[in-house]
């Protein structure tokens, strides 16, 4: 026939060519006038058009793509949510490291207000009292000829405090002071409590702000129970100060 086609020695005819070719055979018969009962059965069993194949690869193809994208999106998202929750993680660690910090600070803080309150914090020696013998006054009473402290009015057995923070470096007998306390103050100063019927602390002791020391009393070189009571620059009779201003220059009114 007119509209076939020899193929090569090794090349098979191909679906839509030899399709082809029988649709211009059945047109040619149409046009003598000769189709046969054949023809239409012939046509009928032909499929319209061959498929190929590439489409359902390609359809394929496409889902893969599809899900391996899909799957990149969700590591992706995965890593974002991982990086997210680690940032969370690290900002609540250095929100509590912050937190903790500020609150040792305000410890540390509050702690050196109370040393700094306990170190400033100053008292009577005797509560509830007055000075009954002046800093300086004259007598034949004392060796000096003036008086080197002031005295404090006191029944025998009263309770005789610390004034502040220090350490007792003296406590016993002391000749004409009777029994002594001498304590040295926190800021170098030294404070001296006389004529005790009793002594409660001991040399090295440290003792706090209106801490009992002792009772008063009327032991050594006097002529009634009371409390002597001495602010010095040294240890030793003879560097005594004003005791009421010293006391008046921390807060004590006498």
């Amino acid at each position: 026939m007119a509209f076939t086609r020899a193929t090569g020695k090794h090349r098979r005819t191909g679906r839509v060519h030899r399709t082809t070719a029988r649709a211009a055979g059945v047109a040619a018969l149409a046009t003598t006038g000769v189709v046969g009962t054949l023809a239409a059965p012939a046509l009928a069993a032909e499929p319209e058009v061959e498929q190929s194949g590439l489409t359902p690869v390609v359809t394929i193809g496409d889902s893969i793509a599809d899900e391996v994208d899909a799957q990149a999106v969700a590591q992706k998202q995965a890593a974002a949510d991982a990086a997210a929750r680690e940032a969370a993680r690290e900002a609540a660690r250095e929100r509590a490291a912050e937190a903790a910090k500020e609150a040792r600070e305000a410890k540390e803080r509050a702690a050196r207000e109370a040393e700094r309150k306990r170190l400033n914090t100053f008292v009577a020696p005797i509560t509830a009292s007055y000075v009954s013998t002046a800093y300086r006054a004259g007598s034949s009473l004392w060796s000096s000829g003036s008086h080197t402290g002031i005295d404090f009015h006191a029944a025998g057995g009263t309770s005789v405090h610390a004034v502040g923070v220090g350490t007792v470096v003296e406590a016993g007998w002391g000749g004409a002071y009777g029994n002594q306390v001498v304590i040295k103050m926190h800021d170098g100063t030294y404070t001296q409590y006389g004529h005790l019927s009793s002594i409660g602390v001991s040399v090295g002791q440290s003792v706090e702000p209106g801490q009992q020391i002792g009772l008063s009393g009327a032991t050594g070189n006097v002529t009634g129970p009371h409390l002597h009571f001495e602010a010095r620059t040294g240890p030793e009779y003879g560097s005594d100060m004003d005791p009421v201003a010293y006391l008046r220059s921390h807060g004590v009114h006498v």
